[in-house]
């Protein structure tokens, strides 16, 4: 374990403050949120208020009440280029529609704000971190990450995404698909084959601004319950697996000319 949260450490900015109380959990789940200014402010609040709702949500409720145990332990962070720090609300168990409430008033009182760049490895380290450096233990253990386009700085995605997956973490995503996000395939088939992974891993994308708080309140219901959405046959002959490199890259030109 200590060797899994050094090397998560030298990736990303750690979590500064671990969890007073610890436990068994049906889930640890970190919530990572793209604050990045590819979307406005007004995707970014109605994305906020998604996550708020969706905490509230009777659906929310019943799912955390059907695990084997009864209860889960939540984080939640922004993220664009890094993490940011301010936006951190650490690691709390939710049991009751009254824990959930509380949570979801810790996240209603962010200010809303965004942040350069698109950093989906800084994102992916500091929740991976973050999961293996708390007291909780659950049985499973998933890092939810919503963003509209590819990592662009920093580490390069697939090799963090891999090493979490390696520590047991499962990622899933929420691939934001309001506008072009410079990706060739489409950013829901970079978000499967570059940032998600693990056993029973999903993505779900959300193309119009009205769907953001029902998918991310399905999103949130399917991590706690262990419910996978029904799998897509892809033609493996006829479809390549995307270049996860490519976001890297297009930066990288463009800050050398």
């Amino acid at each position: 374990m200590l060797v899994t949260v050094a090397m998560f450490m030298g990736l990303s900015a750690s979590p500064t403050v671990m969890a007073a109380t610890g436990g068994e959990v049906d889930v640890e789940l970190a919530l990572a949120v793209d604050v990045s200014r590819s979307m406005d402010y007004e995707e970014v609040q109605i994305q906020r208020q998604g996550y708020v709702e969706a905490l509230s949500h009777p659906d929310f409720i019943n799912a955390v009440r059907g695990g084997m145990i009864g209860r889960i332990a939540i984080s939640y962070y922004e993220w664009a280029g890094d993490v940011d720090q301010a936006s951190v609300i650490d690691w709390q168990i939710i049991e009751t529609a009254e824990d959930a409430k509380a949570f979801a008033d810790k996240v209603a009182a962010r200010p809303v704000a965004t942040q350069r760049r698109t950093s989906i490895s800084a994102a992916i380290s500091y929740g991976a971190t973050s999961i293996v450096s708390n007291n909780y233990r659950g049985m499973r253990q998933v890092i939810d990450v919503s963003g509209d386009g590819p990592n662009n700085i920093g580490v390069p995605v697939q090799p963090v995404r891999d090493k979490a997956i390696e520590a047991g973490i499962v990622i899933n995503g929420l691939a934001i698909m309001l506008r072009p996000s410079g990706t060739v395939t489409g950013l829901d088939k970079y978000y499967s084959d570059c940032v998600a992974g693990g056993p029973g891993s999903f993505v779900l994308p959300v193309h119009r601004i009205e769907d953001f708080a029902t998918a991310i309140r399905r999103k949130m219901v399917m991590e706690v319950s262990n419910i996978a959405p029904s799998p897509k046959v892809h033609r493996i002959a006829t479809e390549a697996k995307v270049d996860c490199m490519s976001g890297e890259r297009q930066w990288q030109d463009f800050l050398d000319r």
